[in-house]
């Protein structure tokens, strides 16, 4: 157990264990909010740059809902750890820097790329995420 943390290695790996990166909390919040629109999609496509969690063909779109501590929100407090900060602004910056380059090749290859934080599916918001979404996925 290091100063800044207040927890064991191991109690640390199991809870680190926990974290999913596919069919959280948000991502399902998404979907069933596009469903609700109308929307169809596929999941998970691993064919395509960051296998990104919702693929809409039809549109040519394709939505990232990313964790706001995992993927840097700009907006969100929660974006940035509070211990440990070398280990995790490194390993953060380096997702960050992975996605540019995901969302680069999908606009190369000509898909629209809509990015969710997970800030952005708290209830208080999804009035303003359902018009926001509407609005990016008009033709």
């Amino acid at each position: 157990m290091t100063m800044a943390d207040k927890f064991t290695a191991e109690k640390r790996s199991e809870i680190m264990s926990k974290v999913r990166g596919e069919n959280t909390k948000p991502e399902i919040k998404v979907r069933k909010l596009l469903h609700s629109m109308g929307y169809r999609f596929r999941l998970h496509r691993c064919d395509l740059p960051g296998k990104p969690d919702i693929v809409m063909p039809k549109y040519r779109a394709v939505v990232f809902v990313n964790g706001c501590f995992w993927h840097g929100c700009p907006t969100c407090r929660r974006a940035r750890p509070k211990t440990n900060e070398d280990y995790w602004n490194r390993k953060l910056d380096r997702n960050i820097q992975r996605d540019q380059e995901n969302y680069r090749k999908l606009k190369e290859a000509g898909w629209r790329v809509i990015i969710v934080w997970e800030c952005e599916t708290k209830d208080k918001n999804i009035a303003s995420l359902r018009e926001r979404l509407k609005n990016e996925l008009t033709l």
